[in-house]
């Protein structure tokens, strides 16, 4: 933090130094805000790296736009205004207010700290010039074994899933197999039995009925016996 403090020191110098000269009013403050931190995939090929200012008193000029690179404990100029590779860095003013940093070609070395500086020229004011707390940019490396990692596994839980529903078909296949082979004899077994129990009770009735008629038969004989 303190090589980073004394980083805005040296280019708020190189601010005065730039911009030397310039004019006239004292009352422009200029405050700039920048992300604290963007990642970048290892996909990625191009990033924009976004920056914020305000301006109060200034003049209705644009102003002027710089962005530096810190890393290793020193800085670079990349765009003060202009940059220093046209096709690797490209400076855009997104909206009012909204500046943008362009790198292309995005590598791992390209991971560093990026501070944008907003300057309006015609003005003398210590506030008209201002550097944002820089953003940190990070891009990851392609992690080939992490991939292959992630790949077995997936390979291996769809195997595992595809095992488990062939078996779990084949299980419910069987035992609707046996429950339809079985379930016809079964009911014509019962049916078979109400039939014979139906057929034993007709018989017994038919024997009651027999005796039950035959039993007067038998008094009126004996009444008549005795009577003579």
């Amino acid at each position: 933090m303190a090589s980073l403090n004394k980083l805005k020191n040296v280019l708020m110098l190189a601010f005065d130094w730039i911009l030397y000269g310039a004019g006239a009013t004292d009352t422009c403050k200029v405050t700039v805000t920048q992300p604290r931190l963007q990642e970048a995939d290892y996909s990625i090929h191009t990033v924009f790296l976004t920056c914020a200012f305000s301006a109060s008193g200034c003049s209705s000029s644009p102003p002027q736009v710089l962005w530096f690179r810190f890393s290793t404990n020193e800085h670079e100029d990349l765009c003060t205004p202009g940059c220093t590779d046209d096709q690797k860095y490209k400076v855009h003013l997104s909206s009012e207010n909204n500046v943008s940093l362009q790198i292309n070609d995005l590598t791992v070395d390209d991971n560093a700290v990026y501070i944008c500086g907003i300057a309006f020229s015609d003005s003398s004011s210590p506030h008209s010039k201002q550097t944002g707390d820089g953003t940190v940019l990070t891009k990851t490396e392609k992690q080939h074994s992490n991939g292959k990692l992630i790949f077995m596994i997936i390979a291996s839980s769809l195997l595992f899933l595809y095992s488990t529903t062939v078996f779990t078909f084949f299980v419910v296949y069987k035992v609707c197999s046996k429950s339809h082979t079985f379930k016809y004899p079964l009911k014509k077994k019962i049916k078979s039995g109400r039939k014979i129990f139906q057929a034993i009770a007709q018989e017994l009735q038919k024997q009651r009925y027999a005796e039950h008629c035959q039993q007067p038969d038998g008094l009126e004989d004996d009444t008549v016996y005795q009577n003579r």
